[in-house]
């Protein structure tokens, strides 16, 4: 039973992070999210140095991922086939990446198991929002992946992907002076 006294202190508490983060941020953010140090989770779970993670992903497995890497809220890392993200990544909002499927399980009455494969997603990504990456997948150094995609196939390095299911729709150009520039494939509109 909760005192009332600790649900007081927490309203208050709750009150005066929101009110910090609003003039500071000009955002409202969930409890958990005022309270909870990204940066130390991520130290936490092993990641690499100025890595974050939002208190609202979900962690499963085995996950690696590299310095400076940014996951967002609502994130679903699956890491029980094991999952390796690299250096400088930006996984946004929502997006859900599996290293397991039960397809198998639920079509054969559970006569079959689950299916495990290893995902790995290079340095220097974008993951955009709502996206999901399937099991087994391998994504290049250097590639943008447009919202709302099902990436069921290896990307290569520098790739400009979107759609479901993702495809390459061009390429991903950095300059020598970090200016980015996106190359569209012929016949895209």
């Amino acid at each position: 039973m909760t005192t009332p006294s600790l649900l007081e202190d927490l309203r208050r508490l709750y009150q005066e992070r929101e009110a910090a983060v609003r003039a500071e941020w000009n955002r409202s953010l969930p409890f958990g999210e005022l309270v909870a140090d990204r940066w130390a989770r991520a130290r936490e779970l092993g990641f690499g140095p100025e890595s974050s993670i939002y208190d609202s992903a979900i962690v499963l497995g085995s996950v690696r991922v590299g310095a400076s890497s940014w996951i967002g809220p609502q994130v679903m890392l699956d890491g029980s086939g094991g999952l390796e993200v690299g250096s400088f990544c930006s996984i946004s909002a929502g997006v859900q990446i599996y290293t397991h499927d039960t397809v198998a399980w639920a079509v054969t009455g559970g006569r079959s198991g689950p299916v495990r494969s290893a995902v790995r997603i290079g340095d220097r990504c974008y993951v955009g929002p709502l996206t999901v990456i399937a099991r087994g997948v391998t994504i290049g150094d250097g590639c943008v992946i447009g919202a709302h995609s099902f990436v069921d196939r290896d990307l290569p390095p520098a790739s400009l992907a979107w759609g479901a299911p993702c495809r390459v729709q061009g390429r991903v150009i950095v300059s020598a002076d970090g200016d980015v520039t996106f190359e569209r494939t012929e016949n895209q509109s």
